[in-house]
């Protein structure tokens, strides 16, 4: 895609947001999609075979990369129905869950109090077990061999920026060509729960390249609009043929966005509570980490107000899918609490979302409000799976 864009009529993408194990959620609706996919194109069909860009921070980095890293016979490593058994196995030792201290006989005291203050003093977790899974399965696999144009953001704590790696970049310099491992493990390096990444790349000239990388979500948690002006970015750098598309171009633009469900209706903090917070209990309160989803729902939200703006400003806001879940509470409202029981729970969560209504962002409130006569989420993605797949047929036709 780097030295062009071959398009039909729309360009298609799929953003989805970061949110830990949360993960699943998103990946549930993408398996629905996947079988809608299928029953249109036959079953080999996989979403990467539709989308031109797949944008996805933090844990939604992680899906992107399962359905678009090429496996031995350069087709998706995931079906994206494989994405709940991946959350189900790999979660549980990613985020290892702590025994409580009254359950420690005296003889483990000392090794608990260890832990306790380890969590105070370093990263909750010590990222060992996704940095061996990521680098096993991914190997030496580069962004740029993605089998469509993918987009991750992470941010360089070292330079103060984000860092948005991209399949097209990557084939036009070298030295943003990474290995998925690295990429990956940076883009879900969520500060106090995994460890910071470093890893270096060389330009065309042998000279190093360092990264010193957080998790994408300091930079954009929801990635929607990030992929739409990559998509600008592209047409005004001449590398996107396809005849009188514009910049902006909503009408010719179809996106679905994908988010990880948030607690907005519970009704989690308040002020009584955060008016006597220190600055360790903004970062970690009682199991809660209250400076994090501000800045997380914050960044989603506000991508979602820009991006419904746009959409419904120039007519075309059924071009644009958002499905989110705002009604989580308690340890399903977690990103890191990997018991069995809440990853079944959000498994639950997901497919129940399937067949809530087709909910827009009130534009004043930025509360999720159902819309009339567009029925449930799961009749909108047969919606989509039908234009997608339209597309496609178009293409092969041009």
């Amino acid at each position: 895609m780097a030295t062009g864009m071959s398009r039909g009529k729309m360009v298609t993408v799929l953003s989805i947001d970061g949110g830990g194990i949360k993960g699943i959620i998103p990946g549930t609706l993408l398996a629905y999609l996947e079988s809608k996919l299928q029953e249109l194109g036959g079953p080999s069909a996989r979403i990467a075979d539709y989308f031109d860009v797949i944008a996805g921070t933090s844990t939604g980095g992680l899906v992107t990369t399962m359905l678009t890293a090429p496996n031995k016979d350069n087709r998706p490593m995931y079906a994206a129905k494989d994405i709940k058994s991946f959350y189900l196995e790999h979660t549980p030792k990613i985020f290892p869950q702590r025994r409580d201290v009254s359950l420690i006989s005296r003889n483990n005291f000392i090794d608990a109090v260890s832990s306790l203050f380890g969590a105070v003093t370093g990263p909750k977790y010590d990222g060992k077990y996704i940095r061996s899974l990521t680098k096993e399965l991914l190997g030496t696999v580069t962004i740029k061999q993605t089998l469509t144009n993918v987009i991750i953001p992470t941010f360089d704590i070292k330079h103060l920026q984000p860092i948005i790696f991209s399949t097209n970049d990557a084939k036009a310099d070298v030295s943003k060509n990474a290995l998925l491992s690295d990429i990956c493990i940076s883009t879900s390096a969520a500060p106090t729960f995994l460890p910071a990444h470093y890893f270096e790349t060389k330009d065309a000239n042998g000279k190093t390249r360092s990264f010193d990388l957080v998790d994408g979500g300091v930079a954009a948690n929801n990635p929607t609009l990030m992929a739409i002006s990559h998509i600008s970015k592209e047409i005004l750098m001449g590398n996107f043929e396809l005849v009188d598309f514009e910049p902006m171009d909503t009408k010719r633009m179809l996106v679905l966005s994908l988010g990880t469900g948030e607690a907005k209706r519970e009704g989690k903090y308040n002020v009584a509570t955060a008016s006597k917070r220190g600055l360790l209990n903004w970062i970690y309160d009682n199991g809660a980490t209250p400076l994090l989803d501000i800045y997380g729902d914050a960044s989603s939200d506000m991508v979602d107000i820009h991006v419904s703006t746009l959409f419904q400003a120039l007519h075309s806001e059924k071009n644009y899918l958002r499905i989110q879940e705002d009604t989580l509470a308690g340890d399903a409202s977690s990103v890191d609490i990997a018991t069995k029981e809440n990853l079944q729970k959000l498994v639950q969560i997901g497919e129940a979302l399937l067949k809530k209504p087709v909910s827009r962002v009130n534009l004043e409130t930025g509360m999720y409000e159902a819309v009339d006569g567009e029925g449930n989420n799961e009749a909108a993605l047969d919606r989509f799976a039908k234009l997608l797949s339209d597309e496609k047929r178009f293409r092969k036709v041009k």
